[in-house]
């Protein structure tokens, strides 16, 4: 059982019949033909040869096929890792140069070590830091960052930059040179692929195509895009009318790369490495959950951890770049009807031979195709809306959301996303610090408890229930001290105070002293405390302490049980809400 917990594939290789081999590979084929494009895309994105692309589309797909648990997702460079690769190297190395190459390959083996140990240290739950808002925010940032990125390629211009402000300065000094050619080529391809995402479908189902097959052919557009302007870059030598080509693509496999062993390089990057790596992971297990609850399957958090450790390590061994799983290209091959990780193996045949022997072909293709294939594909990133739905249900969580935003925005995908996180954590603290209480009473004819403040309850001027909402922890320790003396010192009949725990999941040290304090405090101005409604494992925490044993009151199963014990039925008093 433990070898099939670290080796998934050992649980659906045994049984692995003609039917999903057929079904894997016709998904396999459909995958293939999308991630070429898009792997030579990102390739370019991260600053790299597109060639890169390719090799971290091969093996990595072949070893998540033995160590990643969903049987869907399709691993491979993404846009925001690519991104983040570029932000990470850029002050280290020039664009291009071997340093470069050698620091995304560094990246990919660091990130997959780092994944790898919190796979088997069982930390999945880490990424769970990561709120949705701040990754939403995180995500749109980045994905604006992309599409601004790629139009010096749509324009044909110099231009740099790694955040919105240094790129639209750059565009700005260099778009009165653009090439007219590369203009209405990118243009030509964006407005293409546009139409094919929104209108090819139902165009191809309203010539008579069935919406399954229409669907499929509908996705495969980018590559109908890169066979005709490669065509015509070719045909019409476009370069010499100043269209940027991707160049000459070294044909065959990739060779095994060893990582540099500097170890200030290995500082240097050790940040960057570890947000490619959770943020991946969280993209990659989001995608992967969805697909297989679709499918009534399940996937292991942890597992998917050494997953895709492995496969960034033998993506950075074979001279790629870091990998995650990507969105678009997991529904297509779970649209396509793949069964199994096997998918992900046959798409990675299919890869490699295009680096065997389409390289030639490849050399033609037009940049600002690959451009135009990139903001189409980043664009369904972009989720602007989330913010006005956000700052209407939880203030707080916006602010993490637009701190996140602007700052990726105006300084770096990295500066966004620890701020983004910070700020989550920090609010969280806040929250948590101070804790909701209510003063409960009964509600007449019922064993109900509720606010004393919403609801019309029956009450005791010599009992009072304080119900507590929230885990009781250090930050928050010191405040329920100070709520529960200010009720005391405000009800000088109060005889019995009784603290009602139903939310409090936990009691840690800091708030075990406060509640021993709290105690020895009601004793001296003649107050008994009791407890009521205390949950298992908090009990169990608390029978090895001295809090029970010292315990003013009693430990009461249930609120009803204290009021009936505790409350002088001919001294109740209805308060109206």
């Amino acid at each position: 059982m433990s070898l099939k917990r670290y080796l998934p594939i050992l649980q659906w290789a045994p049984g692995y019949g003609r039917d999903q081999a057929t079904s894997d590979l016709v998904a396999a084929t459909i995958v293939t033909v999308m991630l070429i494009p898009q792997s030579l895309a990102y390739a370019l994105l991260a600053g790299l040869p597109a060639y890169v692309g390719l090799y971290a589309s091969i093996l990595p797909l072949m070893v998540y096929a033995v160590f990643g648990t969903s049987r869907t997702l399709s691993v491979g460079p993404v846009a925001v890792a690519s991104l983040m690769t570029a932000a990470a190297l850029a002050p280290l190395a020039e664009v291009g140069s071997p340093e470069y190459l050698a620091g995304a390959v560094l990246l990919a083996v660091m990130s997959g070590l780092m994944l790898t140990v919190m796979g088997i240290l069982r930390l999945g739950f880490l990424a769970n830091f990561l709120s949705h808002p701040v990754i939403s925010g995180f995500i749109t940032a980045s994905g604006l960052v992309i599409a601004a990125s790629q139009l010096k390629h749509l324009f044909g211009v110099q231009a740099s930059g790694h955040n919105l402000l240094e790129i639209g300065r750059s565009l700005w000094l260099t778009i009165g040179q653009f090439n007219g050619v590369t203009l209405l080529l990118g243009a030509g391809t964006l407005v293409f692929l546009v139409f094919a995402r929104k209108g090819l479908k139902p165009l191809l189902v309203t010539l008579g195509l069935a919406p399954r097959v229409a669907d499929i052919l509908g996705r495969t557009a980018p590559i109908v895009a890169v066979v005709v302007t490669t065509l015509l870059a070719w045909q019409l030598d476009l370069e010499s009318a100043g269209v940027r080509l991707v160049g000459e693509v070294p044909r065959g496999l990739p060779e095994l790369t060893l990582p540099s062993l500097d170890p200030g390089l290995w500082q240097q990057l050790a940040v960057s490495a570890l947000l490619i790596g959770v943020v991946g992971f969280v993209e990659s297990v989001s995608v992967g959950q969805t697909l297989a609850a679709k499918r009534r399957q399940t996937i292991d958090p942890d597992q998917e951890l050494i997953g895709l450790g492995n496969a960034n390590l033998s993506a950075g061994l074979s001279g790629g770049l870091p990998v995650t799983g990507g969105f678009s290209r997991s529904v297509v091959n779970f649209d396509a009807g793949a069964e199994t990780p096997a998918a992900g193996a046959y798409a990675a045949v299919g890869i490699a031979l295009a680096t065997m022997f389409l390289t030639p072909a490849i050399a033609y293709l037009p940049q600002a195709t690959l451009a135009a294939t990139i903001i189409v594909a980043v664009s369904t990133l972009i989720d602007l809306p989330a913010l006005g739905r956000t700052w209407r249900y939880s203030r707080p969580d916006f602010g993490a959301m637009l701190a996140t935003i602007v700052l990726t925005l105006v300084h770096s995908v990295e500066a966004g996303i620890v701020a983004g996180v910070a700020l989550s954590i920090g609010l969280f603290l806040y929250r948590t610090s101070r804790p909701h209480s209510a003063v409960v009473g009964r509600v007449p004819g019922t064993e109900h408890f509720r606010n004393v403040l919403r609801h019309k309850v029956e009450l005791c001027p010599r009992v009072t229930f304080l119900r507590v909402d929230e885990s009781l922890y250090f930050a928050n320790a010191r405040f329920l001290e100070e709520t529960v003396m200010d009720l005391v010192t405000r009800q000088p009949e109060l005889q019995d105070l009784v603290l009602v725990c139903p939310a409090v999941n936990l009691v840690d040290a800091s708030a075990l002293e406060s509640l021993e304090a709290i105690n020895e405090r009601m004793k001296d101005a003649g107050v008994r405390l009791h407890l009521s409604e205390v949950k298992g494992p908090v009990m169990d925490r608390l029978q090895d302490t001295e809090l029970l044993s010292h315990l003013g009151g009693q430990v009461f199963l249930s609120t009803y049980e204290a009021w009936q014990r505790l409350t002088d039925r001919s001294r109740l008093d209805r308060q109206p809400a």
